[in-house]
């Protein structure tokens, strides 16, 4: 699964991790992250994201 880098803070979002204090479940990949997620230190939204 592709790990994916937020371009705004360097966040990132690995797929095996998922971010579950925000309510995506370990095993989620990023594609099947909801549109309305934010990145969890600056909340950048999900299409400032690229992949790693």
């Amino acid at each position: 699964m592709d790990r994916y880098v937020c371009t705004v803070c360097g966040y990132v979002y690995d797929p095996v991790e998922g971010d579950p204090e925000n309510g995506v479940k370990p095993g989620t990949t990023f594609a099947d992250v909801s549109e309305d997620w934010v990145c969890p230190p600056c909340g950048a939204t999900k299409d400032m994201f690229e992949k790693e």
